[in-house]
């Protein structure tokens, strides 16, 4: 079965896809935007400019800043940020359904390379 990778625009300007998602994932795992960045190989820069635009295209956050203290920092998803993480998964775990289906008859067509 051939993988869908799938891009919700919203806008000119604002998008969800994997990439965000996996970014969101993470946070939520490892509890800070730069944990997250460098589980998935990427720089906290990179990270928090998505975080930012991710933030700045919803009327809620998705990701809250913690403020330091003796153990440090970090971050956390919001309530809304999991809905998004949910609602995106969502949508691709239906759309890799009804791809299947679709493709079914032509899968058998396909020269392995």
């Amino acid at each position: 079965m051939p993988s869908l990778s799938i891009r919700i625009d919203l806008g000119p300007e604002i998008r969800v896809g994997p990439g965000k998602i996996r970014l969101l994932e993470a946070i939520a795992e490892h509890g800070s935007i730069s944990a997250a960045g460098r589980a998935l190989g990427m720089s906290y820069r990179r990270a928090w400019m998505l975080v930012d635009e991710l933030n700045r295209s919803f009327s809620e956050p998705v990701v809250e800043g913690q403020v330091g203290g003796r153990s440090g920092g970090g971050a956390h998803v919001t309530p809304f940020g999991e809905r998004l993480i949910a609602c995106y998964r969502a949508i691709e775990r239906d759309a890799t359904a009804v791809a299947a289906q679709h493709w079914a008859g032509i899968q058998g067509a396909v020269i392995a390379r």
